[in-house]
């Protein structure tokens, strides 16, 4: 995170308005009649926020000397602070509307006026708007993000250094060891198929060393651009356009797309990944889990039942940590003249079930070991590469963080790889 902070509990406040039904079809149904209304009352809403917003409470003024004075809002108002003790702040707790007299009056206090914002320059436009002189952005960059001494440096131009700069390991994002999604992409990666991705976990396999991901725009648009891309390159695009997507958002946004790519006589290949758990946003049940947001058993959704119902006629599950069947299946599909989809189905290996489940440790027989590096394609965290000189090396796996899923032992030719204790 990037700001932490004292916590007081409270009570919780509940809100005044009790629920009820309420028939207003003049507020709640836009027709053009309604809507010209509407916006009238609108401007009438509009004018009281602003009324609201130049005595509101969540507003900070700190003065200071008044040589410099900034203008800002939410966590860029941490920085300001750190960066700039001697400066006077104004700080917005509410941006829209903005209170334009409690801006033109600390304006007119400072003999500087600076705006600290990140990205677009949403405050400083407006307040321009006003006629007021200020700086912002021809200082602080549009990308990326602040900080205490980006603020300091682009404002006063002192630069400071608070310690020596060191050289620290890179740490990427990286699927989990026993990550479902691995082995699936893997055996993608080996199609050499163009792969129209999704977000979740799985948007990380665009990373090296799996690099199978070549789009991914918005939730649930891997689906259209795949199909998209079907069409405008017509014949040419079987076997080289492979769609991915999670089954919560498959579910969420996915379902209307794979129905528009059957009634359109679509020939491409959708790949669901089915790990039992929307796990990216801290492992919510969805409706494949059989569990509510409440815990409380539900019906579980049936992928491979759903899809053939609606039409489907070519829908295969696989385990992905059988990577060749995994492999021949994809490979397959892509070839194939009709509209298909492929279910990825194995659990998260954070789901608590997995983690308690008696596993096999695999180890790495350095004598059989080639070092020939195949098992490093997954990129496993658990396996290790251990040189031996500036060529050379060997794999190692850490027991400590090994899933215990198998992956790795299929990939090595040689058998230098194998679960703890076997043939013993």
């Amino acid at each position: 995170s990037h700001v932490s902070g004292i916590v007081i509990p409270g009570r919780r406040q509940r809100p005044k308005i009790k629920p009820s039904i309420e028939k207003n079809p003049q507020k709640f149904v836009m027709l053009p009649v309604h809507a010209r209304q509407r916006r009238i009352d609108l401007e009438e809403r509009l004018k009281r926020l602003k009324e609201f917003s130049e005595k509101f409470k969540g507003h900070k003024l700190h003065w200071r000397s008044r040589e410099i004075g900034i203008i800002t809002s939410g966590v860029s108002y941490n920085y300001v602070m750190e960066a700039m003790p001697e400066a006077s702040v104004l700080k917005l707790g509410l941006i829209y509307p903005l209170p334009e007299g409690l801006i033109k009056r600390f304006a007119s206090k400072v003999k500087k006026l600076y705006i600290v914002e990140e990205l677009d320059p949403y405050l400083e436009t407006q307040i321009k708007a006003m006629g007021l002189d200020c700086t912002g952005k021809e200082l602080l960059p549009p990308y990326g993000e602040l900080d205490p001494y980006k603020v300091r440096v682009a404002l006063t131009g002192q630069s400071r250094q608070t310690f020596p700069s060191i050289e620290v390991p890179k740490r990427p994002p990286i699927l989990c060891p026993g990550c479902p999604h691995r082995g699936v992409f893997y055996a993608i990666s080996r199609t050499g198929a163009f792969v129209s991705g999704d977000i979740g976990c799985y948007t990380l396999a665009a990373l090296p060393p799996l690099k199978a991901m070549d789009t991914c725009v918005c939730m649930g648009a891997s689906i259209g651009m795949g199909f998209g891309m079907e069409k405008a390159l017509g014949p040419k695009a079987r076997g080289k356009v492979l769609s991915v997507i999670g089954e919560s958002t498959f579910l969420h946004s996915g379902l209307p797309h794979i129905i528009n790519m059957l009634y359109n006589k679509s020939t491409s290949t959708l790949v669901i990944l089915d790990n039992r758990v929307t796990a990216m946003t801290g492992h919510q049940p969805n409706p494949v889990t059989g569990i509510t947001a409440k815990g409380e058993p539900t019906i579980a959704l049936d992928l491979e039942a759903m899809l053939k119902g609606i039409g489907l006629k070519h829908v295969y599950t696989i385990n992905p940590h059988d990577i060749e069947t995994s492999y021949s299946v994809i490979k397959r599909e892509l070839q194939r003249k009709e509209l298909s989809v492929v279910i990825s189905k194995a659990p998260c290996a954070l789901l608590p079930e997995v983690r308690k489940a008696r596993r096999p440790v695999y180890e790495v027989l350095r004598d059989e070991c080639r070092g020939c590096r195949a098992c490093l394609r997954i990129g496993c965290p658990a396996i290790w590469w251990v040189p031996e000189d500036a060529k050379k090396g060997k794999a190692e796996i850490q027991a400590y963080l090994c899933n215990g899923c198998g992956e790795c032992e299929a990939l090595c030719k040689f058998g230098a790889i194998r679960a703890k204790n076997e043939g013993q």
